[in-house]
């Protein structure tokens, strides 16, 4: 007789999710967390950051107040007010979560999960272990920041993303390793408030996974708001002196050094496997990764891992939706398998990207006939009476049957955005659906029925 019909390892968004949904199908289940419930993402990653790109908007649109007719004589800064406001937003839904365990009769486990067989977990814990057994198992350990070799966080001048939520002072000028969507949100954030930054990418765009304009128009963007950007470049050492670092990079021009206060490493996440008992239990990885099947599961039939830890892409959404489909899997239920072509991708900078599907470049290099429609938010109306008209909607059509296959937004309110062109392109949407379906004017919204019509050459107002 097992104690739990459930044990989910990581309380994180794939976690949590997992262990509610199984509770509600009647699973008696438990959860083992050795941090606080929510994760590196509703703890230090995807909400509290969010709080502080919220924080740097404000400040912006007030520094700009006098576009619409208020006068506002002086501005300061209260920073260490601003990180309080992230770590506040982010304790609450910590709380949160700790009352959906409860509430769901969820039994929580504070400790270190290890597998000791395909059944069994040991909960290392600060007064004594704790064995138990379970008849499925979850692993969503999640994953941890990235590092080179020979440069090692030290939390005072080379940072991760944890510490940069938590500086209180704002750096006179920080050097950002990578332009993902970590590196791109910290460098709007840190650029909004009066530092001096620079981002440093190997790769020839930064948002290197994006659609190839839509990295040029952030660029560009980035560029007029005084961030300088570095592509082509690698990092070849850190240097650390008494009151600054000097950055090493190698570029498409030879050899450059770059003096700044701190450096922030933003060059990708890997999965959190070590000492999880793995290789004792014989489930196999590959790259750092899990290897999973359709339904997460892993070598071994009971024990599925989601979330960060099974690999790209690295997202709270992809965890969630992945934990909801296990636990109706492991209960019997008819399940809708995840279609890791339509997972929207959102950077939260200013100006945002919102983006899912093919890029264009893709779209031709996979053989399909393309149409292309965009749209600039500089024609929208509402685009116009909001101050904001950066930016535009692109829209990637199969020519043969007009059918949506990638969608890519820049510009104000991206992010909420994609979530239409999600739905559309989970229906097999045309061209024609989203250009014939009636938007409410003025709305941002409009630009996505506009960029379909553009993609046929019907478009109106451009």
């Amino acid at each position: 007789m097992f104690d739990f019909d459930l044990a989910v390892i990581g309380g994180g968004p794939g976690g949590y999710v997992a262990a509610i949904r199984a509770t509600q199908l009647g699973q008696k289940v438990c959860i083992i967390e050795k941090d606080k419930l929510g994760g590196v993402c509703l703890n230090w990653g995807c909400i509290p950051t969010k709080a502080l790109l919220k924080n740097a908007e404000v400040y912006q649109t007030v520094k700009k107040a006098d576009l619409y007719g208020i006068n506002i004589k002086s501005i300061s800064v209260d920073f260490k007010k601003n990180v309080d406001r992230s770590r506040s937003v982010a304790k609450q839904l910590s709380k949160g979560v700790e009352f959906l365990m409860k509430k769901n009769s969820i039994t929580h486990f504070t400790g270190f999960g290890k597998l000791e067989s395909e059944n069994n977990i040991n909960i290392i814990q600060k007064s004594k272990n704790k064995r138990i057994s379970a008849k499925n198992i979850i692993i969503a350990t999640g994953a941890k920041p990235k590092t080179f070799q020979n440069i090692k966080i030290d939390g005072k001048y080379i940072i991760g993303s944890k510490e940069a939520l938590n500086l209180v002072e704002i750096p006179k000028k920080i050097i950002i390793v990578g332009s993902g969507a970590i590196g791109c949100e910290f460098a709007f954030y840190f650029n909004s408030f009066g530092a001096e930054v620079e981002i440093i990418e190997m790769q020839k765009t930064i948002l290197p996974m994006e659609d190839s304009e839509i990295s040029a128009a952030l660029k560009d963007s980035f560029i007029s708001s005084g961030i300088k950007i570095h592509n082509n470049s690698k990092v070849q050492s850190i240097d650390k002196l008494k009151t600054k670092i000097k950055v090493n990079i190698i570029t498409e021009n030879g050899n450059l050094q770059i003096d700044g206060n701190i450096a922030l490493l933003a060059i990708g996440i890997e999965g959190n496997t070590n000492n999880i008992g793995l290789n004792g239990v014989g489930i196999k990885s590959e790259n750092g990764s899990i290897s999973i099947n359709s339904h997460c599961q892993t070598n071994i039939s009971n024990i599925y891992a989601i979330g960060d830890v099974a690999g790209p892409p690295w997202l709270a959404h992809k965890a969630s939706a992945q934990g909801h489909m296990v636990a109706d899997f492991i209960s019997g239920k008819k399940v809708h398998e995840i279609d890791y072509f339509n997972i929207p991708n959102c950077t939260y900078c200013q100006p945002q990207v919102g983006s899912l599907g093919l890029t264009e470049s893709k779209a031709k290099d996979l053989g399909h006939n393309i149409k292309v429609g965009k749209f600039f938010f500089r024609a929208s109306g509402k685009a116009m009476a909001v101050g904001n008209t950066f930016g535009f909607v692109k829209l990637i059509f199969d020519d043969q049957y007009g059918e949506l296959i990638g969608a890519h937004i820049i510009g104000d309110g991206a992010t909420e955005m994609i979530a239409e062109l999600n739905m559309a392109k989970a229906l097999e949407s045309t061209w024609e659906d989203l250009a014939m379906t009636m938007h409410a004017h003025p709305t941002l919204s409009e630009a996505v029925m506009e960029a379909a019509m553009d993609a046929f050459g019907s478009a109106i107002h451009q």
